[in-house]
């Protein structure tokens, strides 16, 4: 399937082309084997039908005039030229290759396997954003789930690194806020608790509820990254605070 009106257009128009070309040069061969032909040659020729000229056959009674010296257990060669419409066909592909080549690859208006691919990814992805977005909602402390597409945990890593950066560090170290890379949480280390915390806060200590600016969907991703982070062990970690959860 084609994916667009150039492409098809294209596609005629070298159609087109090579059955101007397979003509004219079926006319340039024959010709040409009318100069060099003898007389007797001509006359031969002359009465061929067409399509004895575009296959090449030549009929058995002529097979005598074809036979080689080579010979092999009685079985005897013949000098058979390659058929007509066989470097016909020949010559098409080699046009059909050069405008290939010049409308894909050094023109780049085409659209190659690599170029469709990207594209479908890209639809993909913005499908699956508007899907996301559309159900962003129905993610709720009940229902939460630990997040391990690299997509979801990338995007976890960016609105960490936006918003959580300066209270728990660029690694989950700590800072201001509790370490995030050991075993020790003050308000639980579940998937289903930090998905709590981060929505609601944690007003007594400072931290802000973040469901006013993020969609439960960034939440659960966020909650997913942090949750990657366990036992990363980065230099500097501040000490454990809360209780151990295993």
């Amino acid at each position: 399937m084609f994916n667009s009106f150039t492409e098809i257009w294209l596609i005629s128009l070298i159609l087109l082309t090579s059955i101007l070309v397979l003509i004219v040069t079926m006319q340039l061969s024959s010709a040409l084997k009318k100069l060099t032909l003898d007389p007797t040659k001509q006359e031969e020729e002359a009465s061929l039908s067409w399509w004895q000229k575009f296959t090449g056959l030549k009929p058995l009674e002529k097979e005598k005039d074809l036979e080689m010296e080579h010979q092999y257990d009685g079985i005897v060669e013949l000098d058979n030229p390659t058929p007509p419409w066989f470097m016909y066909l020949f010559y098409i592909t080699i046009l059909f290759g050069v405008v290939y080549l010049f409308y894909y690859h050094i023109a780049q208006d085409g659209n190659t396997q690599e170029t469709e691919y990207k594209t479908e990814v890209a639809i993909a992805e913005k499908a699956r954003d508007e899907y996301m977005k559309k159900f962003a909602n129905s993610v709720n402390e009940d229902n939460v789930k630990a997040l391990s597409a690299a997509k979801d945990l990338t995007e976890g890593s960016t609105i960490y690194s936006t918003n959580c950066v300066a209270c728990h560090g660029d690694k989950g170290q700590g800072g201001v806020g509790p370490n995030l890379t050991d075993v020790y949480w003050l308000h639980g280390g579940s998937i289903k608790d930090l998905f709590h915390t981060i929505t609601n806060g944690v007003p007594e200590k400072g931290m802000i509820a973040w469901n006013k600016t993020l969609n439960p969907i960034q939440i659960q991703q966020v909650s997913s990254y942090i949750l990657t982070l366990q036992g990363s062990n980065p230099p500097g970690a501040k000490e454990p605070q809360g209780t151990e959860q295993k």
